[in-house]
């Protein structure tokens, strides 16, 4: 039984987290993260192949006679980040920083892993994915280019990530769109620089900017159906330096996100479209930069009701949560998803250290739900490959 196993194992892995998040490593550079990963699944007996995606791992643990077979997949990578904390295992690299917990996901297929090594209670195969560069690279998408799914077949594919704000040890399994995609832009306005005091000599990238920013906001308030969640956000607008001079250039950037693949074509025509008319009526020159991210992450039907049923047997009906909105945060697992079925779901992390929320540099994972994700992991290799 597993929870014969998790008194001891537990604090193995908890150890472990904080060695992972002493020692965090940036997208595709996870070197001796993914060396001790591949070293502790060799020492399990399993299956072990390096190098997948650059620094991904995938292991194989296969029992009985069956066919079937699922993948778990937990993600490596840090932010670049200076941590704040003071505890023992803060960050060992300034600038770099597990402010994701991304070190408690691989901490926690870890220790499924070796759980399941012990206890052989189910009929097929496991793949435990150890996937590089979730943060903004896209390493889900380089996994799966590089054959992930040929070389390692499966019927499901499953993922987890914590969620502070949630109770900790809680889960969030929604079916549908769970998370949104992502895409990205660059804009470059070119006008004719001059002399502030004399703006009709000139052509304003300033102002045509400021046009620009503004044009942007009816692609969602004015032509986007209001039953379609969206959002366009300008993030960047760098222009000039100094306050006599108006500058020759302005450099623009940002996101959008959806939760249809169709709205994010909508929204990418629609940036264009606004570009044209502003280049039209400000006489200023606009090159576009628009590149595809992260498509929106779709929780399957079947794998999300098997994700339900396990995460209500580990922790209760009461404390798992199916009426959550999606989050406009973006995930790479939606590569993995969209070629096999699969299911993301949120584990609750609690109000996490100093009550703050990803991406901080306050952050921390809540040790005390490794045991719960563990037997998460555990119960659901079970259920789907049941004997």
């Amino acid at each position: 039984m597993i929870d014969d196993i998790l008194p001891s194992l537990a604090p193995r892995i908890a150890a472990l987290r904080r060695d992972i998040h002493a020692h965090p490593e940036l997208a595709f550079a996870e070197t001796r993260t993914s060396g001790k990963v591949a070293d502790f699944l060799d020492g399990l007996g399993l299956e072990v192949h390096r190098g997948i995606a650059r620094t991904g791992v995938v292991a194989k643990l296969s029992l009985g006679s069956s066919s079937r077979a699922i993948g778990l997949r937990a993600d490596m990578d840090a932010l670049p980040l200076s941590e704040l904390n003071t505890f023992p295992h803060h960050s060992t690299h300034h600038g770099r920083m597990h402010a994701c917990g991304h070190d408690g996901h691989t901490a926690m297929l870890l220790g499924a892993a070796e759980a399941l090594s012990k206890l052989h209670n189910f009929d097929g195969t496991v793949y435990f994915i150890f996937q590089p560069a979730e943060e903004h690279e896209g390493g889900g998408r380089v996994m799966v280019e590089e054959g992930l799914f040929e070389r390692f077949p499966m019927d499901m594919v499953f993922g987890l990530h914590n969620w502070p704000g949630m109770a900790a040890g809680s889960f969030g399994v929604i079916e549908g769109p769970v998370m949104a995609g992502a895409d990205r832009f660059d804009i470059q306005i070119t006008g004719h620089g001059g002399h502030a005091a004399m703006p009709h000599q000139a052509i304003d990238t300033v102002l045509a900017g400021s046009a620009l920013v503004q044009a942007l906001q009816s692609l969602v308030s004015r032509n986007t159906d209001p039953l379609d969640a969206a959002v366009v956000s300008v993030t960047r607008f760098h222009a000039g330096h100094a306050d006599n001079v108006l500058p020759e250039k302005a450099q623009l950037g940002g996101t959008v996100r959806s939760f249809k693949g169709d709205l994010q074509d909508t929204l990418e025509d629609g940036l264009r479209r606004v570009c044209s008319g502003i280049e039209t009526s400000y006489r200023v020159s606009i090159d576009l930069h628009y590149e595809r991210g992260y498509p929106p992450t779709v929780n399957a039907a079947e794998p999300c009701a098997i994700a339900r049923d396990v995460a209500r047997y580990v922790v209760g009906e009461a404390r798992v949560f199916t009426g959550l909105a999606p989050s406009m945060g973006a995930e790479d697992f939606a590569f993995l998803s969209r070629v096999v079925p699969g299911c993301y779901v949120w584990l609750g992390n609690g109000p996490g250290e100093g009550g703050c929320m990803l991406h901080s540099p306050h952050y921390d994972f809540n040790d005390e739900v490794i045991a719960t994700g563990i037997r998460y992991w555990v119960r659901l290799a079970e259920r789907v490959l049941a004997p």
